[in-house]
């Protein structure tokens, strides 16, 4: 099986609960296909959208059901024949049992091909390792011209599918599972959301935290106030475009530092933490500590906040990882699930 139903449909969601990004996203994408015809919509059978939801653009909805294959193939040739098609399937499956499909249909031919993948990371953690997403970023940024967004909450997914619609090429859009809070909650100054430019959260300081998607965003913004605390300023950066990075960005946040910590729900090798590396190695060499999955596989079931923090993806990782870079000590702390608390 492919992906998990929904436990709730659009009208059982609790009153007072925002919706999710994967909500957001289902609700709008009516909505802009029946504005542009270039839209189509390929379901793998993941139960998110109602198929009365397309009655005003007949034959534009097409669930392939479970076969990611034939999904990825077929939105190539939509594109290929003047079409935009927005694929949904869960991340896992988007990134390893299609790559193939998306490396040679659509990133070789440079088409525009809008996969949107819900459930990235840990967020189907009830579900087991087999439905974990933690490579589909170090896979996805390394694909040419390929564009990869983390939105970090519901406000942002909805901009990431809008904005997407003027990018050349194909586009990733990494959401997750269930409802987060908003990031900025529209907090005065904070620069508005923006494919390819990195948001400030918190101002330059003493060291940094870069971070994407919405719980490793939320544990960066917890951990720069435990800092804060300890008279360390900590700047904040949602990162929220893998690629292409916002160098310009990230060389800001590291200016200066002591160093900069990486936080992202993603094994530590490939993805954002491998990117800002990368990056400062060839540009401005400085230390760099990666909080995210250690390279295991998780050996159990279990909800999303639950595996957090069984593996070290937490406010306080990120703090701990920042204390010692500013007190210049080395070694040990994120590879460790059980690093210890601030």
């Amino acid at each position: 099986m492919t992906g998990d139903r929904p436990e709730e449909r659009p009208d059982e969601r609790p009153a007072g609960r925002p919706p999710s990004a994967r909500e957001v996203y289902r609700d709008l994408l009516p909505e802009l296909m029946l504005a542009d015809e270039r839209l189509y919509c390929l379901d793998s059978d993941t139960g998110l959208f109602d198929r009365d939801a397309f009655a005003a653009v007949p034959g534009r909805y097409l669930n392939l059901g479970i076969a990611e294959h034939n999904l990825m193939g077929t939105a190539a040739g939509l594109a290929a024949s003047g079409r935009m098609p927005f694929v949904t399937t869960m991340a896992t499956f988007a990134a390893t049992r299609a790559l193939e499909f998306i490396k040679i249909d659509i990133a070789y031919n440079a088409l525009p091909v809008r996969i949107v993948a819900t459930h990235g990371g840990l967020a189907a953690g009830h579900l087991g390792p087999t439905h974990h997403a933690l490579e589909d970023l170090g896979i996805m940024r390394m694909l040419p011209g390929f564009t990869v967004v983390v939105p970090g909450d519901a406000r942002q997914a909805e901009e990431a599918v809008r904005q997407s619609l003027a990018l050349p090429g194909p586009v990733y859009i990494r959401l997750g599972r269930a409802a987060t809070p908003d990031l900025d909650g529209g907090r005065p100054g904070t620069a508005p959301f923006e494919i390819g430019r990195a948001q400030w959260l918190r101002p330059p300081g003493d060291v940094a935290i870069i971070a994407c998607g919405p719980h490793p965003v939320l544990a960066a913004l917890r951990a720069a106030d435990l800092l804060d605390a300890r008279g360390v300023r900590a700047a904040v950066l949602n990162l929220h475009t893998p690629h292409p990075l916002d160098v310009d960005a990230v060389l800001a946040a590291a200016a200066g530092t002591r160093g900069v910590v990486t936080v992202e729900e993603h094994w530590r090798p490939g993805g954002l933490g491998g990117a800002v590396a990368e990056t400062l190695a060839e540009h401005a060499p400085v230390r760099v500590a990666r909080v995210g999955m250690p390279a295991v596989f998780a050996e159990r079931a279990g909800d999303q906040e639950h595996l957090l923090d069984r593996y070290g993806i937490t406010a306080d990782a990120a703090a701990a990882a920042a204390l010692k870079l500013f007190s210049g000590t080395h070694g040990g702390g994120t590879d460790d699930p059980c690093l210890s608390r601030v």
